[in-house]
C-alpha cells in the first residue's frame, strides 16, 4: 500500500509539525509533500528523508514569510497531483485541497483561519494587505468547501475542532488526540542564567496566543519568573512591555525545551488553542499547568488533577492560578500517567487502522 503525506507548509516549528513527524513514524516510506520548506526553520527531523516541496517554495522571501503566499496556496494545492493508495493530509486550510484520484484522509488542525476567523487572524497582517485578502474570501470560500468535499474521512484533534468541522463543512470528524513527543528520559541541555523554579510558557508570539496578559500578570508574582519560550511578531512590543522577572529565551531545541520543563514549577498557557499540547508536554515530566478553560484545554487538563483553570484570560485570573499551581501540592505519578494516555504509539495504531480502512486493496 502506497500512503503519500500533504502538509500545508514546513516554515516553523509548531504542534502541526510535530504531528507530521508522528505521521513520517507511522508510515516511514510515505513521500511528504508540501507547498513551502525552509529547513533552518522547522524541525530538523525533516531533513532525514526527501521532501517533494511545490515551485512556488521558489519565489522570494515567502519561505521565510510564509503569510506573504496565503493568496497563492489554493491554486498551488490544487494544480498539484499526488499518486498513492491512499493520501493522508495534514491541513489547517491548504493541504486538504491536493489533487489526487486516491482516497483522501484530511487531518484537520481547524478550517482555515482568515476565512472562518478573519477578524482575529488578519489583525496578524499589514493593513494595506487587509483588502487584498478580503477581496480573495469569497472565491477561496468556495474553493476551500470544495476542496473538502473532496475527502473520504476526516480526522481532527478535539472536540472543539470536530464541532467545528461539523458547523463548517457538515462533516463528522473523529477525534484523534496528537500525541506529545518531547521525551522525558531524552537528553537534556540546560540553559545558562536560569535558576530551575520558573513558571514555562511555550507559544508562537501571536496576538490570539494571549501572551500578553500573562506578561501582565506577573508584575503581581514578583516572587516568580516566566520563562516565554517561543518567536513571533510580537516579541519586541511584549518583551519592551514586560516586568525584570519575566525572560525572552526564543526557539529552543528539544533538549533544551526537556531542561525547561522539568525544571520548571509548570506550565501557564491563556491561548484560544484548538489543541492544548503544551499541558500534555510538560505533564510528561510531571509537571501541572494553569490553563485557560476553553478549546483544547479541556481535552488535555484534567482539573485538580493535572492543572487548574482560569475563566478568563486576565491579569488578575492569570494570577490567581499561577499563584495556586506554584504552592499547592501536586502528585506527580498520576500527572505523569494522565501523559501516557496522548502517547505517540497510540496515535499511530490508531492512523493506520483508519488509513487500512479506506484502502482499496
Amino acid at each position: 500500500m502506497r500512503v503519500a503525506l500533504v502538509h500545508d507548509y514546513l516554515t516553523q516549528r509548531g504542534g502541526a509539525e510535530r504531528v507530521v513527524l508522528s505521521m513520517r513514524a507511522a508510515f516511514p516510506d510515505a513521500p511528504l509533500y508540501t507547498s513551502l520548506y525552509d529547513p533552518p526553520a522547522t524541525f530538523p527531523e525533516f531533513a532525514d528523508q526527501p521532501v517533494q516541496v511545490f515551485p512556488i517554495n521558489r519565489i522570494p522571501g515567502v519561505r521565510r514569510h510564509h503569510r506573504l503566499a496565503l493568496p497563492i496556496l489554493a491554486p498551488a494545492f490544487s494544480h498539484q497531483r499526488v499518486e498513492a493508495d491512499v493520501v493522508l493530509c495534514s491541513s489547517s486550510g491548504w493541504a486538504h485541497g491536493i489533487t489526487t484520484d486516491a482516497p483522501k484522509i484530511v487531518y484537520c488542525y481547524t478550517p482555515a483561519r482568515w476565512l472562518y476567523d478573519g477578524a482575529r487572524y488578519l489583525g496578524e497582517f499589514r493593513s494595506s494587505a487587509r483588502p487584498i485578502l478580503g477581496a480573495l474570501r469569497p472565491w477561496l470560500l468556495r474553493w476551500d468547501r470544495r476542496a473538502a468535499a473532496t475527502a473520504c474521512r476526516y480526522l481532527t484533534l478535539s472536540r472543539i475542532v470536530q464541532d467545528r468541522l461539523w458547523s463548517t463543512y457538515g462533516v463528522e470528524a473523529e477525534v484523534i488526540p496528537p500525541p506529545h513527543t518531547i521525551r522525558p528520559d531524552a537528553r537534556c541541555t540546560s540553559i545558562h542564567g536560569l535558576e530551575p523554579g520558573f513558571v514555562v510558557c511555550v507559544a508562537r508570539l501571536l496576538p490570539y496566543k494571549n501572551v500578553a496578559p500573562l506578561i501582565e500578570a506577573f508584575r503581581g508574582l514578583g516572587d516568580l519568573r516566566l520563562v516565554v519560550v517561543g518567536d513571533g511578531p510580537e516579541r519586541q512590543r511584549l518583551k519592551a512591555a514586560a516586568a525584570p522577572n519575566v525572560s525572552f529565551i526564543g526557539v529552543r531545541s528539544d533538549e533544551e525545551l526537556r531542561w525547561l520543563y522539568s525544571a520548571s514549577l509548570g506550565v501557564v498557557a491563556a491561548a484560544h488553542e484548538d489543541y492544548g499540547l503544551t499541558p500534555l508536554e510538560g505533564a510528561a515530566f510531571g509537571k501541572p499547568a494553569a490553563v485557560l478553560r476553553w478549546g483544547g484545554y479541556l481535552d488535555t487538563v484534567v482539573e485538580g488533577t493535572t492543572g487548574l483553570f482560569f475563566d478568563t484570560p486576565t491579569p488578575a485570573a492569570i494570577t490567581t492560578a499561577v499563584r495556586r499551581m506554584a504552592t499547592e501540592p501536586w502528585e506527580q505519578a498520576r500527572i505523569r500517567s494522565h501523559a501516557d494516555q496522548f502517547s505517540e504509539s497510540r496515535f499511530i495504531a490508531r492512523l493506520r487502522s483508519v488509513v487500512a480502512e479506506v484502502s482499496p486493496g
